[in-house]
């Protein structure tokens, strides 16, 4: 049973994998090594993701305490139950840190506005780059992505 419930991920996945925000439009290939190569990255692309709500769990809507969620079902056929600590976030839309939870596309969209901008004067022939400041949020992204690594 644990097995088929399963498959809701692997659904997730492709859905996805498929998704607007993903940008990966239909594509036809007419050659054997194309589509392997379109599935492998479109593969990697979804491990990448994986790993990375992984590692970002705390501070997106995603359940941040599996053990204690599934110590409330009866069985594993009873209908899966949010954490205490997800039905929190869920409330309050903040972390016990006080930070934003947000979804996955967003906080993508978030950390989306971090840009390295190389000024130049033509007056001098100088340049030097121009980094954004991070807000804390960002900070924290970062904080748990290289942690994860």
């Amino acid at each position: 049973m644990l097995t088929y419930k399963s498959l809701a991920k692997v659904e997730r996945a492709f859905r996805s994998l498929k998704s607007i925000d993903l940008h990966i439009r239909p594509i036809r290939h007419w050659n054997d090594d194309c589509i392997r190569a379109h599935v492998f990255l479109c593969m990697l692309a979804y491990c990448v993701e994986w790993h990375m709500r992984d590692a970002l769990r705390e501070l997106i809507f995603d359940d941040d305490d599996i053990e204690a969620a599934q110590a409330t079902r009866k069985s594993v056929v009873a209908k899966a139950r949010r954490s205490e600590s997800a039905k929190q976030k869920d409330a309050t839309r903040r972390t016990p840190e006080d930070l934003p939870v947000q979804s996955f596309q967003d906080l993508l969209k978030d950390m989306g506005t971090l840009t390295r901008n190389t000024i130049r004067f033509e007056s001098s022939a100088s340049e030097f780059n121009q980094l954004t400041e991070s807000t804390t949020l960002q900070r924290c992204v970062l904080d748990l992505l290289s942690t994860h690594a």
